[in-house]
C-alpha cells in the first residue's frame, strides 16, 4: 500500500496552515476542493502505516483552527479601532457622534 495519498494530506494540511499563519484566508479558501480531491478515493480505513501521517494532519488541522481564531481576533480588534478613530474624527468636525456597527459576535 502506497503512503503518497496520505503524505499529500499531510502536506495539505501544513500548507493550510502556513497560508492560516499568514492570514491569507482567501488562498486558504480555494484549497477546500483540493481537500475533497485527496480524500475521496482513500479506503473507509486507512492502514495503520498511514495512522501517524494521519495523526499528524489531524494535529495541524487543530492548529490551523486556533490560528484562524487569531486571525478573527486581530480583524475584529482592527475593526474596533477603525471605528473609534472614526468616531474621534468625527467628534472633532463636529459632526455628530454614530453609533458602532462592529458585531462583536463575531
Amino acid at each position: 500500500m502506497s503512503l503518497a495519498p496520505y503524505e499529500a494530506i499531510h502536506k495539505h494540511a501544513e500548507l493550510e496552515l502556513e497560508l492560516a499563519g499568514r492570514g491569507e484566508v482567501e488562498r486558504l479558501e480555494e484549497l477546500g476542493a483540493r481537500w475533497a480531491e485527496l480524500t475521496e478515493d482513500l479506503p473507509s480505513r486507512a492502514p495503520a502505516q498511514a495512522l501517524p501521517l494521519l495523526e499528524r494532519a489531524k494535529l495541524i488541522h487543530e492548529r490551523t483552527r486556533i490560528e484562524l481564531y487569531r486571525v478573527r481576533d486581530r480583524l475584529v480588534a482592527e475593526l474596533s479601532a477603525n471605528a473609534h478613530a472614526k468616531r474621534a474624527a468625527d467628534g472633532y468636525g463636529g459632526r455628530p457622534a454614530r453609533r458602532p456597527s462592529l458585531d462583536r459576535s463575531a
